[in-house]
């Protein structure tokens, strides 16, 4: 295999497959910029392993996709599957998403002794200190919630807190219910008779934008949500 060429790599129902891409056009899609699938594939080819140039059966590609065309095949791998990254890109990433997450913090946190923000290079020097996986494509807020709970035995930090009432329609409710704890603790919840989904939640604040954006996206603009005083 080249090494001018890089994997992107999805699984439908215990099958796997796989296709070639060029890695600077695959990553600038995985970012949201619209690269053109005919630009970004090496080969209009669909593996089980690419590696060793296992072809994926036409029934496999039919049950799993619906289609045998490669391209359509191809769009849906790159728009739901995984991106495996150069050595260098993911450096590059991850550094950046690095900067973003402690420039985030430096925002939004406070030396509850003092009541002033941490400076950018104290948070910088205590994650130094601590061992974090950062995922170059979530979020830095998001991210931001586990690693600030990392660095309270080494920093006095907190995080100015928010209670926010949401209500989530029935037909979006079970996919985004998961998406709503990993932003902040669920303290009231019910769910309602006609399937929606209603309850309190409390999140730092840095967070709610976020929040709203996630959100909006799982359930296309219909949530509804209200800051509690």
């Amino acid at each position: 295999m080249s090494s001018r060429y890089t994997t992107a790599r999805l699984t439908v129902g215990g099958e796997h497959f796989e296709i070639l891409v060029k890695p600077d056009l695959a990553l600038e899609y995985k970012t949201g910029k619209p690269v053109p699938i005919t630009q970004m594939i090496a080969i209009e080819e669909i593996y089980s392993d690419a590696s060793k140039g296992t072809r994926a059966s036409a029934e496999k590609l039919q049950k799993s996709f619906g289609t045998t065309e490669p391209l359509k095949v191809a769009e849906e791998i790159m728009r739901r599957g995984e991106l495996q990254l150069t050595t260098e890109q993911r450096r590059q990433l991850v550094e950046e998403k690095r900067k973003h997450i402690i420039s985030f913090i430096s925002r939004n946190c406070i030396d509850p002794r003092t009541g002033a923000p941490h400076p950018p290079a104290r948070i910088e020097q205590a994650l130094s200190q601590v061992r974090i996986t950062i995922d170059p494509f979530k979020s830095a807020e998001e991210q931001s919630k586990d690693v600030i709970e990392m660095l309270r035995p080494l920093l006095p930090i907190k995080m100015e807190q928010m209670r926010v009432a949401v209500r989530i329609p029935a037909e979006y409710a079970p996919r985004a219910y998961g998406a709503l704890k990993s932003f902040g603790v669920i303290s009231r919840e019910e769910w309602q008779s006609d399937g929606s989904w209603v309850g309190t939640m409390e999140m730092p604040a840095g967070l709610y934008g976020p929040f709203i954006e996630r959100m909006g996206r799982l359930t296309q603009g219909s949530i509804q949500s209200k800051v509690l005083r």
